[in-house]
């Protein structure tokens, strides 16, 4: 049995205060990773706050492109009424997969066993002339 951080922790999502701050705001969308979007009140500027709650670790590249744009101002309404649909060719959005299994480790890297291929011969080293 392990101990409920949830209240007093951000990093492992919404706390008590976030949950509380939400109080009145409209939720106004989610994704296809389960994070649920708010839109309420006004910033200084009086343009709309809104938020993010992440479904799981909350990791700022887990935010899709459309769900980005609306977040930070660069589209005004939901992307799913603001946006066209998704084309054939696009693929859904990754997050970060550094420090994960994985993780994109090219041949050379440590992890790989940490032997490159041998060099084509098109590389000359330097030395000075002495």
């Amino acid at each position: 049995m392990g101990i409920n951080l949830n209240p007093f922790t951000w990093w492992t999502g919404a706390s008590w205060g976030t949950a509380f701050g939400l109080r009145g705001k409209a939720r106004v969308g989610e994704d296809a990773l389960g994070n649920v979007y708010y839109e309420g009140g006004a910033d200084t500027a009086g343009n709309p706050r809104r938020w993010v709650i992440y479904n799981g670790v909350n990791d700022a590249s887990r935010v899709p492109p459309e769900w980005f744009g609306w977040l930070h101002h660069q589209v005004a309404d939901v992307p799913s009424r603001a946006l066209p649909a998704p084309r054939a060719w696009q693929i859904p959005a990754e997050p970060n997969l550094t420090g994960t299994l994985a993780a994109y480790r090219p041949s050379g890297a440590l992890e790989k066993g940490g032997v490159r291929a041998a060099a084509t011969g098109d590389y000359e080293a330097w030395t000075p002339d002495a």
